[in-house]
């Protein structure tokens, strides 16, 4: 999944929010277009696994959820 936002620090909070629905390979960094304003985060999600209620503890860390 593409995120696009405004700042790294939205696009952070962004793939946090996913994180806590689905399995999630995170990103650690944003990319840039030049010329062109906003941050790009791109993150893996899959959607057959969601995470139950034991996992999300972990979620929201940067390394994502613990297998």
């Amino acid at each position: 999944m593409e995120v696009a936002a405004a700042d790294d620090e939205t696009a952070f909070a962004r793939q946090e929010a996913l994180a806590m629905r689905w399995a999630t390979a995170t990103a650690d960094r944003t990319t840039r277009s030049p010329g062109e304003p906003g941050v790009q985060l791109r993150c893996y999600l899959d959607l057959r696994q969601t995470l139950d209620a034991r996992r999300l503890s972990g979620a929201g860390q940067r390394n994502g959820p613990e297998r």
